[in-house]
C-alpha cells in the first residue's frame, strides 16, 4: 500500500529532531535521546489527529496533549514553535536558561500550549486520566442533542519510566475501570532508561498488564512507520469503552552515534555527535536551529485549521446559549473558574448549643451544601469516604454508565488521586477535591508539589489530623505532616479550630484560583466557639486572628494554636487569668495566609513588644519559631505518638490545661526576666 506520507513529512520530522538536539547542545544539558526516537509518532499525532488552536491555547474543546516523559521537553517545544504557538525560535535557543519559556521540563503557565507540568515520571500519566474524566463529565452534563460542546480526546506520550512508577499503575487501574475511551497513550517503547537497558529491572509484559487493567492495547513494531502509527491511533479512536495504550518500538537517540544506548538519554551529544547525527539524517551538519521554509509553511497551517475548528465550536456554543441559556451561563462560569452568585448563602452555620462537632463532620456538611451551590464541583476520597466525610450523601457516583455524577470513588490510590485531581484542574470546567487521612498525604506528595508549582486550584481534605485520632496509633498519627506540607511553596494549609472556622476555610479554598489548598481536619469532636464571646470565624481569611483577647488591658503573653488545640488555649487563658497573667489567644489556622498579610496587621495580632509567646500544636514544632520568636516556646509532639484513646494521648503528651499553664508560666517568667 502506498504511504500517504511524503518527503515533506520526513523533512518536518527531522526538523523536530535537529531543533531538539541543537537546543540541548546549546544548553550543554538536556535529554536528546527521546526527541530523536519519538519525533515520528509525535509528528503523526500532531499533524493528523490533534485538534488545537495555537492562537487560543485555552479553547475548551481542544484535544489535550501530555508529554508525560517530560525529560523530552524539546520535542514538545519544537512542535509548539513549528505549529505557531507563542514560542519563538529565540526561546528554543534559550532552552534551560534563566527566564526562558523553555525550562528543562515542561511547566504549565510558563510555556504557551503546555497543559501540565511534567518530568517526575508517572505524573503526566495520571494527569491525562484526570483530563479524560473532566471531558466525560462535561460532555455528559452539558452536551445536548444537536449541540455537542465537548467531544475531544486526551493523548499522551509515556515512557518506560512512566510505566514503572506506581502512580501510573494507580491511575491506569482507575481509568480502565471507568472505561475512559477518549484516552489514548503512545508508549515510547525504547527499552532504555537512565541506568541502562530496562531489562535490568523491567521485564514484564506491559501490554498484558494493561489489558488486565481493562485497556485496549496495540503494538507498532517500527517507530519510523508513520502509516502504522496512524492506523493504530485510528483503531484506538474507534474503541469507545476502553482507554488505549499503543506501544511504539523506537530507538532512543535515533540517528546519533549513541543510538540505542542509555548514554544518549540525558546528556548532550557533543559537537561531534550533533554533526554526525545531522549527517545521518541527511541534514546540513553546519546548520543550527535551521527550519526549511517549506516545513515552516506546512506546520504553520495548524493556525488556520485551529482557527476554523475554534470558530465552529464558538458558533455551536452561541447557538447552544440561545437554546439553553441557563446551562450556557453555568458553563461560562465553570470554564472561567468563577463561582455562582450567592453560592455562600447555602453554607451552614453552627451554634454552640448544638454540641461539639469534629471539623471533618463540619466539612462534610459544608460539602453537601457546596454540591447544591456549585454544580461543577466534583471529587471524592481514596476509599475513606465514611471517615473523611468527603462525598455528599448519595448512592450515585461517577462511573462508566454515569458520567454526569460528581462523586468519584478513587479507591485506595492516594498518589493516583493526586495526579488525577491535577489533570482535572488543568482541563478546566470542574472544581476538583480529594480526601484521605493526613498521614497518607505522604503517598501523594509528588502530586501535591506539582499542584502548587502549576497553580492548580485543587482542594485536599485531610482528616484525622493529629494524635487526636487515637487508637490507630503512630502509623496513622501525622505528627510531622503539617510541617512537611507547610514547606511546599504556594500550598495553603488551613487547620480550622471549630466548625465555623471550617466553613470559612472552605470558602477561602474555593475562592482561590492560583494554587492548591489543604484543609486539615479533626477526627475527634471539638467545641463550637461562642462567637458572641470571641471574634468572628471570618478571621480565618487572614491566617491568624485574635480569637479572645486578655481582659482589662494589653496581653502579657500570647497563646497561639491551630485546630483542636485552640480550645486548650482558651481554657489556659482562663486559668492564667486566675493567676494574674493576662493572655491573648490567637487562632492560627494558616501560616501561609498570615504571612500574606501586611506587617501592620501581623503586628496587631502578634505585637513585637509581647515576647512571651507559646504555640500549642499536636505535631512537631518545626517552623513555629518564626512566630514565637527567641523568647517563646512550643507545646508539641516530637515523637511518633502511640496507640491509646486520644484523651489519654493528650494527657501523656502534655496537651492539658494544667500542662499548658505550666509551660506558659515558664515562658512568661523567662521573658519577664530578660
Amino acid at each position: 500500500m502506498t504511504s500517504t506520507y511524503t518527503d515533506l513529512d520526513w523533512l518536518a520530522i527531522n526538523t523536530i529532531r535537529t531543533l531538539s538536539i541543537d537546543a540541548v547542545q546549546a544548553a550543554s544539558s538536556g535529554h536528546p535521546g527521546m526527541p530523536l526516537g519519538a519525533a515520528p509518532m509525535a509528528y503523526v499525532l500532531w499533524t493528523r489527529f490533534l485538534r488545537f488552536d495555537p492562537a487560543d491555547p485555552s479553547w475548551p474543546d481542544r484535544d489535550r496533549f501530555v508529554l508525560s516523559a517530560g525529560h523530552g521537553s524539546m520535542l514538545l517545544y519544537s512542535l509548539l514553535h513549528l505549529t505557531g504557538y507563542d514560542l519563538s525560535l529565540d526561546e528554543l535557543r534559550r532552552f534551560r536558561q534563566w527566564g526562558s519559556k523553555t525550562p528543562g521540563h515542561p511547566e504549565r503557565h510558563v510555556t504557551p500550549g503546555v497543559e501540565v507540568s511534567t518530568g517526575p515520571l508517572g505524573q503526566g500519566f495520571g494527569n491525562g486520566v484526570g483530563m479524560a474524566i473532566a471531558e466525560a463529565f462535561l460532555a455528559a452534563t452539558y452536551n445536548r442533542s444537536g449541540y455537542t460542546l465537548f467531544d475531544h480526546y486526551t493523548y499522551a506520550i509515556v515512557s518506560d519510566g512512566d510505566l514503572m512508577e506506581g502512580v501510573a499503575a494507580e491511575a491506569a487501574s482507575l481509568a480502565g475501570h471507568l472505561k475512559l475511551g477518549k484516552l489514548i497513550y503512545l508508549y515510547d517503547d525504547n527499552r532504555i532508561s537512565l541506568d541502562g537497558p530496562t531489562d535490568l529491572a523491567f521485564t514484564e509484559d506491559v501490554l498484558l498488564r494493561f489489558e488486565a487493567y481493562g485497556w485496549h492495547t496495540a503494538r507498532v513494531d517500527d517507530g519510523n512507520d508513520l502509516d502504522a502509527i496512524e492506523a493504530a491511533i485510528r483503531v484506538a479512536q474507534a474503541v469507545h469503552d476502553r482507554p488505549s495504550l499503543i506501544a511504539v518500538r523506537t530507538t532512543i537517540g535515533y540517528g546519533s552515534p549513541l543510538a540505542g544506548t542509555h548514554r544518549v538519554h540525558g546528556s548532550p551529544l557533543g559537537v561531534d555527535g550533533v554533526r554526525a547525527t545531522k549527517q545521518a539524517l541527511g541534514w546540513d551538519p553546519e546548520a543550527t536551529f535551521f527550519i526549511p521554509d517549506e516545513v515552516r509553511a506546512y506546520m504553520r497551517a495548524a493556525r488556520e485549521r485551529g482557527a476554523a475548528l475554534r470558530a465552529d465550536w464558538q458558533a455551536r456554543f452561541e447557538a447552544y446559549a440561545v437554546a439553553y441559556p441557563a446551562e450556557a451561563q453555568q458553563l461560562r462560569q465553570a470554564l472561567a473558574g468563577t463561582l455562582p452568585d450567592g453560592w455562600e448563602a447555602q453554607l451552614p452555620t453552627f451554634d454552640p448549643a448544638d454540641g461539639d462537632l469534629a471539623t471533618r463532620d463540619a466539612s462534610g456538611q459544608t460539602i453537601q451544601a457546596l454540591y447544591r451551590a456549585i454544580p461543577w464541583m466534583i471529587g471524592g476520597s481514596a476509599d475513606l469516604s465514611e471517615s473523611t466525610k468527603t462525598p455528599y450523601t448519595t448512592t450515585k457516583s461517577f462511573q462508566a454508565n454515569a458520567r454526569n455524577e460528581r462523586v468519584i470513588w478513587f479507591g485506595v490510590r492516594e498518589h493516583g488521586m493526586g495526579a488525577i485531581l491535577n489533570g482535572m484542574a488543568a482541563h478546566g470546567g470542574v472544581r476538583p477535591y480529594g480526601g484521605t487521612f493526613l498521614v497518607f498525604s505522604d503517598y501523594m506528595r509528588g502530586a501535591i508539589r506539582l499542584a502548587a508549582l502549576s497553580h492548580h486550584p485543587v482542594i485536599y481534605v485531610f482528616t484525622h489530623d493529629s494524635i487526636g485520632l487515637g487508637e490507630d496509633g503512630p502509623t496513622h498519627q501525622p505528627v510531622e505532616h503539617l510541617a512537611a506540607l507547610r514547606a511546599i511553596p504556594n500550598l495553603w494549609v488551613i487547620r480550622p479550630a471549630d466548625a465555623n472556622e471550617t466553613v470559612v476555610a472552605w470558602q477561602v479554598a474555593l475562592e482561590r484560583s492560583d494554587g492548591p489548598t489543604a484543609l486539615i481536619l479533626s477526627r475527634q469532636k471539638l467545641p463550637v466557639f461562642d462567637r458572641q464571646a470571641s471574634a468572628a470565624a471570618g478571621g480565618v481569611r487572614r491566617g491568624a486572628y485574635v480569637l479572645r483577647d486578655a481582659d482589662g488591658g494589653a496581653p502579657q503573653i500570647i497563646l497561639m494554636a491551630s485546630g483542636s488545640e485552640v480550645a486548650l488555649a482558651l481554657a489556659a487563658q482562663t486559668a492564667l487569668a486566675a493567676r494574674g497573667v493576662a493572655a491573648r489567644v490567637v487562632s492560627f489556622p494558616s501560616w501561609e495566609l498570615f504571612a500574606l498579610q501586611p506587617q501592620e496587621y501581623r503586628d496587631t495580632v502578634l505585637p513585637p513588644s509581647v515576647r512571651a509567646r507559646l504555640a500549642i500544636e499536636a505535631g512537631v514544632s518545626q517552623g513555629w519559631e518564626r512566630w514565637v520568636g527567641d523568647h517563646g516556646d512550643c507545646v508539641s509532639v516530637e515523637t511518633f505518638g502511640a496507640s491509646a484513646p486520644y484523651q489519654v494521648l493528650f494527657q501523656q503528651y502534655g496537651f492539658t490545661t494544667d500542662s499548658i499553664v505550666a509551660r506558659a508560666m515558664a515562658v512568661f517568667e523567662r521573658s519577664a526576666g530578660c
